[in-house]
């Protein structure tokens, strides 16, 4: 059993061939390009890999393709998030059979639920596996866990090591630390504005978005902090911010997309048709990226390398 998680990990989007079917080439090629810049490890199919719009066998696929091509270099953590217990075994054994190292549990979506029945799902998926397991709290697009709740679960199941808090409360950072009571409970941060007060907080690391596209922004921050060079730390929690003000102006994750992008890496069409203002942003957030890096002397290729352009 894993004692616990800690670092800066990539949530990873899925780049989508025409059809809007996974392109298992150009992801292979995103895990090598986030593992090369110093992430401790990726999560597959989670919020920023638009986990919804994809079936259970093809995100089983994705687990079992990043499993073989991390192979062991790094920790690998599987989304099995869906709206049924039953849809949710199945991703279970699928990540096991993959060799994932832990579990990453969204709560339910779409229909409403109370908090017995969110702690009621997650005893039953914790208890059909013997991975360790985090608990990931989505409340924009998911039924939000309580912190109590959360607190409660990760303090009587012996898998359930930690949680992902994506939550954007700033209360929760606090709450959630001192509710560990001494037990090795992993606390992850999901909204990547809230990095620097988290790890301030003795919060573990983050599960980024923004790591997708630019892991470096991420890594800089976390390592930074754990070497003690907190103002360092702090510099560049704002540069991620200014990155984070624009990304926003699009439906996530649409601008974490259009940054990889902007980076050369070519992934696929939109899950949704853009609109003309939609298209408009798109193109104002490309230009954004290239002058941000302008500004500081440099381009986007050599601030961050592009991966080779898949041809179509």
């Amino acid at each position: 059993m894993m004692d616990a998680l800690a670092g800066a990990f990539a949530a990873l989007a899925t780049p989508v061939q025409d059809d809007g079917r996974p392109d298992l080439p150009t992801f292979e090629r995103l895990i090598d390009f986030v593992l090369e810049r110093g992430v401790d490890g990726t999560v597959v199919g989670g919020g920023t890999g638009e986990y919804i719009d994809f079936g259970v066998a093809e995100r089983i696929r994705l687990a079992s393709l990043a499993a073989k091509r991390i192979n062991g270099r790094r920790k690998l953590i599987t989304c099995i998030g869906t709206s049924s217990i039953h849809s949710t075994r199945e991703l279970v054994r699928g990540a096991e059979d993959a060799g994932s190292d832990a579990l990453l549990i969204p709560m339910p979506y779409f229909f409403r639920y109370e908090q017995e029945d969110l702690a009621a799902f997650c005893e039953a998926v914790c208890g059909t596996t013997s991975l360790p397991c985090l608990l990931y709290n989505l409340p924009s697009f998911t039924n939000p866990i309580l912190p109590e709740t959360a607190l409660s679960l990760m303090h009587r199941i012996p898998n359930l090591i930690g949680m992902k808090d994506s939550s954007g409360e700033t209360s929760h950072l606090e709450s959630l630390a001192r509710g560990r009571e001494g037990k090795k409970i992993s606390l992850l941060v999901g909204d990547d504005s809230l990095l620097f007060g988290a790890l301030d907080a003795g919060w573990d690391g983050v599960i980024s978005g923004i790591a997708s596209f630019a892991p470096e922004l991420i890594v800089a921050v976390y390592q930074a902090f754990r070497a003690g060079r907190k103002e360092e730390a702090r510099q560049q929690q704002q540069e991620l911010d200014t990155v984070i003000e624009e990304i926003v102006r699009l439906p996530i994750p649409w601008g974490v997309r259009v940054g990889l992008s902007a980076r050369g890496i070519a992934n696929g069409p939109l899950h949704l048709p853009a609109s003309g203002k939609r298209e408009a942003q798109i193109a104002e957030l490309k230009n954004w990226l290239k002058d941000w890096a302008t500004q500081r002397g440099t381009t986007l290729e050599q601030i961050w390398p592009t991966l080779p352009v898949r041809l179509s």
